[in-house]
């Protein structure tokens, strides 16, 4: 009879997340680790931000309404070298679209319900998703989702006041932080070309913006750029589908 009464942890609620998981106290630790790295690279994006021309209160509610870290460094990139806001939010948009590919792996763990879609999908980052799909089930996993969002919001946010606020009380330009924007999303970008056909990509990608530079205005390049790496990326998961396929 305790057989039959017995029932998995899901099924007496899937919303619940106990306290008492094995894998709590590591994730945690993770994710505070996360919430910190985070911290100090919003100090960066303050200050660089501020340099480039935004506002403190611009810089601030940009980290509050985005979240998405490489989107606005691509922003403010965008800004620092000469280019219209137009063109920064067009490729940091350009960026941004990545993640909605981590919308479905995060649903199978999260499992958002009504409204709570919409306050879930702002916490889809690279890596609250990595870490969410990390775990061995879906009760780690949303933990992990939430305590990785929430530190790393936190933290990010309040790290771009205090890079804001520096950045407007010193003299940026003596301290090159203009050159910093496009240096941080290069370090931002580095770990991914060891991903199979992304150098192919990086190099197209580049060789179009090296060209285009010299003859468009600014901005443009990197535009055109993130279109060639859509389209060359894409190319070779077509061509692994059709091979399988066939």
């Amino acid at each position: 009879m305790g057989e039959l009464t017995r029932f998995p942890p899901r099924d007496r609620d899937e919303r619940s997340i106990d306290s008492d998981f094995p894998e709590r106290a590591a994730i945690t630790r993770a994710a505070a680790g996360i919430g910190v790295y985070a911290g100090a690279f919003g100090v960066t994006f303050g200050a660089i931000a501020v340099a480039s021309g935004l506002s403190v209160l611009q810089a601030i509610v940009m980290s509050v309404v985005a979240y998405t870290g490489a989107s606005q460094f691509a922003f403010v990139g965008v800004l620092a070298a000469g280019g219209s806001p137009l063109a920064g939010l067009s490729a940091a948009l350009l960026l941004g679209t990545r993640n909605m590919f981590y919308g479905v792996p995060v649903t199978q763990v999260v499992r958002p319900r009504g409204l709570q879609r919409l306050w879930t999908a702002h916490f889809v980052i690279d890596e609250t998703t990595a870490m969410a799909v990390a775990q061995r089930d879906s009760r780690a996993g949303r933990y992990a989702f939430w305590a990785t969002g929430i530190s790393l919001y936190s933290l990010w946010t309040v790290g771009t006041v205090a890079g804001a606020l520096i950045g407007s009380g010193i003299n940026t330009s003596a301290f090159g932080l203009s050159a910093a924007a496009p240096a941080i999303f290069l370090a931002l970008l580095w770990p991914q070309l060891s991903r199979d056909g992304a150098p192919t990509v990086a190099m197209t990608a580049g060789l179009v913006s090296l060209i285009l530079i010299p003859i468009t205005p600014p901005g443009v390049p990197i535009l055109a750029a993130a279109v060639v790496a859509a389209v060359v990326g894409a190319s070779p998961a077509r061509a692994t589908v059709a091979k399988k396929e066939s």
